[in-house]
């Protein structure tokens, strides 16, 4: 069923109002904060992949969005995401250039044909459904493909359509985000490091939980409304906050989400 005119009045203006926000995105922190809050009822998804180039011959970059701890695109060796990547995009256009989805079943989808390691190969192990949409450039030489995948069994076909519509502006969010110093034409180093309460946490400080408490910090919810979400007490989203705090050396809420919005901009 086609999205928008399955959509009451209401509906209609609060996609509105989720779409026009790719406008406001200016970090990885913005885009993390947008795909993974009112985004997830049109696309719902656990990791984002993006990937631009020449996907005919290379090279090809990429970005990674996610709130799963570690997976950050500096993270993942291009090595095998490059692969993987230039493969779908392939698929995607002899698809006709709409989106399609996968299903990987309980194996998940797997990067380790060249035995490379890494928080991404293990996160999409857990992963059991994808949808590829793309945006074939064709006045320059940046095709771009987006991957979003699930760790539900499946995608739906009002979700595809879902895909289409949000596309252009999950293109344009994007494109307002400074490149990563991985990325080919970023020349400027990330900002020395010159005070504790700068450090930022290494990718590997939290726990999955702790990193999943925390994006729902940072999108305003209460410990109620985690505890809800997640199916645990409020009691342990305190718990695993506490614990966060210790982690991050920070004494509060606004600290911590600091901490991990700075961390989310320079990985």
């Amino acid at each position: 069923m086609p999205l928008l005119p399955s959509l009451s009045i209401e509906d209609l203006h609060h996609y509105h109002r989720v779409v026009t926000h790719s406008v406001e995105v200016r970090s990885h922190f913005d885009m993390l904060i947008w795909l993974q809050g009112d985004m997830q009822k049109y696309l719902p998804h656990d990791i984002l992949i993006a990937a631009w180039g020449d996907f005919a011959t290379g090279p090809v970059q990429h970005d990674i969005i996610s709130a799963m701890s570690g997976v950050r695109s500096h993270a993942a060796e291009a090595e095998s995401v490059s692969p993987l990547m230039m493969s779908l995009f392939k698929r995607w256009a002899e698809f006709g250039k709409k989106p399609f989805s996968l299903n990987a079943g309980q194996t998940g989808f797997s990067l380790d044909e060249l035995g490379l390691k890494s928080a991404l190969s293990g996160a999409l192990l857990k992963m059991r459904s994808a949808t590829i949409h793309g945006i074939s450039d064709e006045r320059g030489s940046h095709d771009c493909v987006y991957v979003v995948f699930s760790a539900r069994q499946q995608y739906t076909d009002r979700e595809r359509n879902a895909m289409a519509m949000v596309m252009p502006y999950i293109d344009t969010a994007l494109r307002q985000v400074e490149h990563l110093p991985h990325q080919a034409g970023t020349t400027t180093p990330p900002p020395a490091l010159t005070t504790t309460e700068t450090k930022l946490p290494e990718p590997d400080v939290l726990t999955e939980r702790e990193s999943e408490i925390l994006k729902w910090v940072a999108l305003g919810k209460t410990n109620p409304e985690i505890g809800s979400i997640l199916d645990i007490s409020a009691f342990t989203v305190k718990n695993h906050m506490q614990r966060v705090f210790k982690k991050l050396d920070v004494s509060n809420r606004a600290q911590a989400v600091g901490k991990f919005r700075a961390w989310v901009n320079h990985v």
